[in-house]
């Protein structure tokens, strides 16, 4: 998961590099966490997605009890329906956890995530400095995605 962030890092598309802290304290340790799928190839961490359940002051400014999701796709990996998997686990787990609505705030110069949360039935609803919020609402995703 870490090599997944970085390499991401590496190809301008995240702001930061990550190391094996930061993914156990934002995506496997916290207690927000509502579904964490890994996607793998070949006996290698492809891809991830993490849904939480926002919090109160939560550092995205997503409205408490919402889902924030983070999808995160080896470059190397991207175009390979792996996001459209990943979204399918995320989106079941959103439904059986109550979930409502679902943030994903994205970089405004991040071209490929805002292709692929538009492709899964996300709109934008605000923006936040550089990064743009899409939502997705859960109770009217009929398709099962």
């Amino acid at each position: 998961m870490v090599e997944v962030l970085n390499a991401i890092y590496r190809a301008g598309l995240r702001s930061s590099p990550a190391d094996t802290e930061l993914v156990r304290e934002r995506y496997l340790d916290t207690p927000h966490l509502i579904a964490c799928t890994v996607a793998d190839q070949e006996s290698r961490v492809v891809g991830f997605q993490a849904l939480l359940r926002a919090w109160l002051r939560n550092p995205y400014d997503v409205a408490e009890g919402w889902g924030i999701i983070g999808t995160h796709i080896h470059p190397e990996a991207g175009r390979s329906g792996l996001g459209r998997r990943l979204f399918a686990v995320s989106s079941e787990a959103a439904r059986t956890a109550g979930l409502l609505h679902i943030d994903a705030t994205i970089g405004a110069e991040n071209a490929p995530a805002l292709a692929y949360y538009s492709a899964m039935g996300f709109t934008p609803y605000r923006h936040v400095g550089d990064a743009i919020g899409h939502r997705f609402d859960v109770a009217e995703d009929a398709s099962g995605a």
